[in-house]
């Protein structure tokens, strides 16, 4: 294990070497491209980390650390209601704040516990789409209307192709959820901290006078901080750690991300753009679907791209197609769960998300 992640290590520095002694820096078209994408970097830390990211993953640790998950995983068991659990299972990605590196093997954990795979399914699709980082940067990027689609979308599809998946294969996990320890922070200390942070994260996208912002900011960041010495130690080392979790794991590909993306929109002809996902044709939303499934977005790093390919022509139907699949499915994902499910079951998931994703992108890229 360890000679693997070393020979990775070198093949990352060997690339990068090669990349950089190839590279015609002389050329004024490769220039541009660069200059873009640190251009571009440089306005998203300006206008989304401090208001917008570091926000979220502060409310992110903060449910990681005083939700209980197993109350919401035991929703998802073989003996709860399909009324009750398709919803939870489409919801809980937002709630236990999942990111596309943790989603395959929480899959994993409830799909094996007893969930079985409709609810499985649902949680597995929709967990990384309604993050809540994901979708207030999605709001502050792109707008509102396409975060709220894609939010609507998500959870909708999520339910539909678990309930297809359960019918056509009626298959059911084994075994019982494990159980946590319990939150030693009480509801009414907790759920205030959740929600001024949530408050914090609302005001500070709002277009409002800049006077009024900041000092509702400032008093709302006070109180979340008197609340934090209110909190048991144990209790605040453990919120800051997860939130500093989240921020190392998502940061450094979101930035990476964003560098691509200025090169895109500096170095992708816009007509090749146009052709392919400019539109709202059906082609155009397919092939957004397809990209979407086999292309790796880091989490967070899909908006940025789909912002630079929409400035260069894409339609708003693919752009929501492309999260949506992108999202939800990678090569490496794809890989991974073909192992785990088999390649009937994972083939037919597959072949519904491209279905969904295109299907709504054509539905909302022609309201």
């Amino acid at each position: 294990m360890e000679r693997a992640k070393e020979w990775k290590k070198f093949i990352a520095l060997a690339l990068g070497f090669l990349i950089f002694y190839f590279l015609p820096f002389e050329h004024e078209a490769v220039r541009n491209a660069i200059l873009q994408g640190v251009t571009l970097l440089g306005s998203y830390a300006r206008e989304h980390v401090l208001l917008c990211l570091i926000p979220a993953f502060f409310i992110a640790g903060t449910i990681t650390v005083f939700i209980r998950g197993d109350v919401i995983l035991r929703l998802l068991g073989p003996g709860a209601k399909k009324i009750i659990s398709y919803p939870i299972a489409a919801v809980s990605g937002a709630i236990l704040a999942v990111c596309s590196c943790t989603i395959l093997p929480l899959f994993g954990g409830i799909y094996k516990r007893g969930a079985g795979i409709g609810p499985g399914i649902a949680f597995l699709f929709t967990g990384p789409a309604i993050n809540i980082t994901a979708l207030f940067l999605t709001g502050s990027v792109l707008g509102w209307e396409i975060s709220f689609m894609r939010l609507a979308a998500t959870v909708i599809s999520g339910i539909l192709i678990g309930l297809i998946m359960q019918a056509i294969f009626r298959d059911k996990g084994s075994g019982g959820f494990a159980q946590t320890e319990e939150k030693n922070v009480p509801w009414w200390l907790g759920v205030p901290f959740l929600g001024l942070q949530m408050a914090f994260l609302i005001i500070g996208g709002l277009k409002i006078d800049g006077t009024i912002k900041t000092i509702l900011l400032v008093v709302l960041a006070g109180a979340v901080l008197i609340l934090t010495f209110r909190m048991p130690r144990e209790s605040t080392t453990s919120w800051i750690g997860e939130s500093w979790s989240f921020a190392k794991k998502i940061l450094p590909y979101l930035f990476i991300g964003v560098f691509i993306a200025g090169i895109l929109s500096s170095s992708l002809p816009e007509q090749v753009v146009k052709t392919l996902v400019g539109g709202n044709s059906l082609f155009s939303n397919l092939f957004a679907s397809v990209f979407g499934m086999v292309m790796y977005f880091a989490t967070l790093t899909e908006v940025p791209i789909v912002q630079s390919l929409m400035g260069l022509g894409m339609g708003k139907g693919p752009a929501l197609a492309l999260f949506m699949a992108g999202n939800s499915l990678s090569l490496p994902s794809m890989i991974v769960l073909t192992k785990l499910l088999g390649k009937k079951k994972a083939f037919t998931y597959f072949a519904l998300v491209v279905l969904f994703s295109m299907s709504w992108g054509f539905i909302y890229g022609n309201l």
